[in-house]
């Protein structure tokens, strides 16, 4: 196995799931599309790293080194560190300084990096700081709610959070619940019907895009598992 790896939910508000991992070898695999900011802490060659990450607005290819261990703690959507609007951050992520070997730099103070036990209480910290926050207005818009505001400030606190347009969600959203839908088993005509696409070239068009891999390779790794 190249990957050793866990995975929990989170009691946070803030935090839609933690995972950890350890390449026990070389690893590389097709990442994809995902609307959600994250916090990343690699550790890696004795040292010790912690970046944000924005939305991915399509499929990727990422490589793990051998012995490399790394920490994700996947923020809920509308949930950011406001020093790093999601907007600055899509299909990219930024380091933090070093403040020691232990512990790194935000907000002019020293942080110590969280582990996979403590990452509950460490989001906490930085809710408590105000270095972590949740943008409401996401939530009324995805819900198509009426706002009491210009349009341009909703798009702009939108795009501020999110880092994409109420479009993009959707569209990325979709491909992964068609997906979900293929790995069940579902037809790929039943798919397209379920997930709401127009015919079968739409949702192929899709899936490329936003998961790297289309229908049929999918559910044919369905049947082969």
């Amino acid at each position: 196995m190249s990957l050793i790896y866990e995975e929990r939910a989170s009691d946070s508000p803030y935090v839609d799931r933690i995972g950890h991992f350890i390449a026990a070898q070389q690893h590389s695999h097709v990442c994809a599309a995902d609307v959600l900011c994250s916090l990343l802490i690699v550790k890696y060659l004795g040292r010790t790293s912690l970046s944000v990450w924005g939305p991915e607005i399509q499929h990727g290819f990422m490589t793990y080194p051998k012995d490399a261990e790394f920490l994700f703690i996947r923020l809920k959507l509308g949930h950011f560190l406001p020093r790093f609007p999601a907007k600055d951050l899509v299909n990219t992520g930024l380091i933090l300084p070093d403040a020691s070997r232990e512990s790194f730099w935000l907000d002019s103070s020293a942080w110590q990096y969280p582990d996979y036990e403590n990452a509950d209480t460490f989001v906490e910290w930085l809710v408590r700081d105000g270095l972590l926050i949740h943008e409401p207005l996401v939530d009324t818009v995805l819900r198509d709610a009426p706002q009491e505001m210009p349009s341009r400030t909703v798009r702009h606190r939108f795009l501020r959070a999110t880092g994409l347009t109420r479009s993009h969600i959707h569209q990325i959203e979709r491909a992964r619940q068609a997906v979900a839908l293929l790995e069940q088993g579902v037809s790929i005509l039943d798919v397209v019907d379920q997930a709401g696409y127009a015919d079968q070239p739409h949702l192929t068009r899709s899936l490329k895009r936003f998961i790297g891999q289309t229908p049929a390779q999918i559910a044919s790794m369905n049947q082969t598992g």
